[in-house]
């Protein structure tokens, strides 16, 4: 008689279940192959040096399994710890961070200088693919000075912009080139110097410029609750003018995060997801599971026309992914 070992039966057993998780993807990797996917990276995501990898490791993958990501981040933490240790006092209204001329330089410098070129190189460990860049670069966003108001009354908090408009051209050139293009969320002011911008509004507008298909916003909570802290049941979806109508009560935190997915989904991207960065591969969960994670804005018309194929696929003039002069591999 032949006999099999109880490890052998749980190697294979476990071989089974991720092929299982392999076909369960498949109908997403159809739907979604050639898709542009905008993708904000930010929060307790970006502190965490496993979660870094993690995250690097997602994003590689939505570009083998086919998709175009486009990364766009924040550096709220970094950008506190280098206002502390230079001694600059930063503080919050409105759910965000006045920036004075000085702090400004330093807002530039962590987020161009320096977190920028850490994700690039976190993603290039797996091959030659992500180039950063500034908003600032080619006038990718071009934004004028944002106020906002305070128990009715108007409060400037410096430089601090609201995008007017986005130039997606030197994206669009390096997703055609098969890159994976990787932005902080500076933008060019008015005024002809720079502006702090929202990473999670830089995102909303770049995605719209893009005709992307999905805007992930990576965040610190699982998503959106329906009545938080009293009640921590999750919104697994929303539609525009449910969102709308629970604008008014959210908190200062969530507020521009729910803004930019509206934004984004008014502006013609058919999915918008908030979803929780502190968990690994999350981003690969809401992508390629049919439960999904977090909390989806969706348009009905556009997501129909989306997951039936039917809505068109963006064209660039030319992709490399699979030349073997840019590390892809076919």
């Amino acid at each position: 008689m032949i006999s099999r070992s109880t490890d052998t039966g749980n190697a294979q057993a476990q071989a089974m279940d991720k092929a299982a998780n392999l076909i369960e993807a498949l109908p997403w990797l159809s739907r979604f192959h050639g898709r542009t996917v905008v993708v904000k990276y930010g929060g307790n995501a970006m502190i965490s040096e496993e979660l870094r990898a993690r995250f690097a490791e997602s994003i590689v993958f939505l570009y083998y399994a086919g998709l175009r990501p486009v990364v766009v981040h924040g550096g709220g933490p970094q950008i506190s710890a280098m206002l502390d240790k230079a001694g600059v006092e930063s503080t919050f209204t409105a759910g965000l961070r006045v920036t004075t001329d000085e702090a400004m330089d330093i807002v530039r410098m962590v987020l161009t200088g320096q977190v920028n070129r850490e994700i690039v190189g976190l993603i290039n460990r797996h091959g030659p693919f992500a180039v950063g860049m500034s908003g600032e670069d080619a006038d990718l966003l071009v934004a004028e000075r944002k106020s906002v108001r305070v128990n009715g009354e108007t409060v400037d908090i410096g430089r601090v912009g609201e995008v007017t408009e986005v130039n997606p051209g030197a994206v669009a050139a390096l997703i055609a080139d098969g890159r994976i293009p990787v932005i902080s969320s500076v933008a060019r002011a008015d005024d002809g110097g720079v502006y702090n911008v929202n990473a999670d509004t830089a995102a909303s507008a770049l995605a719209v410029a893009l005709n992307a298909d999905k805007l992930i916003m990576l965040t610190d909570v699982e998503g959106l609750y329906a009545d938080y802290p009293a009640n921590t049941e999750l919104i697994s979806r929303l539609d525009v003018d449910e969102l709308t109508a629970l604008l008014p009560s959210l908190s200062s935190g969530m507020l521009p995060k729910m803004e930019a997915c509206l934004t984004a989904v008014r502006g013609g991207v058919p999915q918008a997801h908030i979803i929780d960065g502190r968990v690994p591969h999350s981003l690969l969960l809401e992508v390629f599971t049919d439960q999904g994670v977090g909390t989806m804005v969706a348009d009905e018309e556009l997501e129909a026309a989306l997951l039936s194929g039917d809505r068109p696929r963006p064209s660039y003039p030319r992709d490399t992914r699979t030349d073997d002069t840019h590390g892809g591999r076919p």
